[in-house]
């Protein structure tokens, strides 16, 4: 039996770009508040586990917020995370099943993987895909997400659990994009990450919502370089980039990105952005720029609006 591949792990400097909070302020908390607690590399440089990154992008967000530092240092990961749900209503709020996602999450860490696929499937049907994947969907990777993050669900299962949903969505998607037609769909669509982003599900998500509207996708996959986007804007004759940004990317860091890509593109190809990481930075963004899955319908029928496409 292989061994457990180790977790990446990033050096200060990567946090600092990655959640938006400076090197010294780092040094402050570790030494000030005994957190984060940095591993050290043989040069005796700090280097941060994923846990503790996914902890502070919680931490910088409260910050952000306006709480204070001295309030949230103590909190763990469920701790932040419960306090950072509260201005969005939490999950109830969006109607989401708790049980539901506390079952698929209890098949996952039994390893019923076949049994868990079977459920998010029925899912589908019963609901349809654009309900599951804002009802059932979205929650359950968040929900992966932080079990991963405090411990409870190991690397390999949280592979699994990506493996098995990514397979679902490009089944799925297929299925979308023979109903919606054909190639000459619109708008027509290019989705990817920038580089520093390496989580794919969010493009999945969107792409399988798009694709219910009768857009035409083209996904690039992950961590494409800014160039690479605007050169294959230019060669899919894209109408919108999407980009997904998972909340382990900083909002300034997101902000930069699409504000560089915007500027890059000419105006010339709209840029959307979704995601967590994106997702507080809205105001510092132009209107219409940061959706979230279930505004995905609405955006589709304004740029199909403004550029006088009719449909069906």
């Amino acid at each position: 039996m292989s061994a457990a591949t180790p977790p990446v792990l990033c050096s200060i400097s990567d946090v600092e770009r990655d959640i938006g909070v400076a090197k010294e302020t780092l040094r402050v908390w570790e030494r000030r508040y005994g957190f984060p607690q940095p591993q050290r590399d043989v040069n005796g440089e700090r280097l941060y586990p994923p846990e503790q990154v996914v902890r502070l992008s919680q931490v910088k967000r409260l910050l952000d917020q306006g709480y204070r530092p001295g309030k949230i240092m103590v909190l763990d990961i469920d701790q932040l995370s419960e306090l950072g749900a509260r201005p969005d209503a939490g999950v109830a709020a969006r109607g989401l099943d708790d049980l539901e996602i506390r079952l698929c999450i209890a098949l996952l860490k039994a390893h019923k993987v076949t049994e868990l696929r079977q459920r998010v499937s029925q899912s589908m049907l019963s609901k349809g895909l654009q309900r599951c994947v804002t009802e059932l969907i979205a929650p359950l990777i968040s929900a992966v997400g932080l079990a991963w993050a405090r411990g409870d669900l190991a690397v390999f299962e949280e592979h699994l659990f990506s493996e098995m949903l990514q397979g679902l969505m490009r089944n799925a998607i297929f299925a979308a994009t023979q109903q919606s037609g054909h190639a000459q769909a619109s708008p027509r669509v290019l989705l990817t990450t920038v580089p520093q982003e390496r989580h794919g599900l969010g493009l999945l998500m969107a792409e399988a919502l798009l694709s219910l509207e009768g857009a035409h996708c083209v996904s690039l996959g992950v961590q494409t370089p800014l160039g690479g986007i605007v050169d294959a804007a230019r060669a899919q004759r894209a109408d919108i980039v999407a980009l997904s940004f998972s909340s382990i990317t900083s909002p300034r860091a997101a902000v930069e990105n699409v504000n560089e890509l915007r500027n890059r593109l000419s105006g010339q190809v709209e840029v959307w952005a979704g995601g967590g990481g994106v997702e507080k930075a809205r105001r510092h963004l132009p209107p219409g720029t940061v959706l979230d899955l279930t505004a995905i319908p609405e955006a589709v029928a304004r740029w199909r609006a403004q550029q006088g496409v009719l449909v069906g």
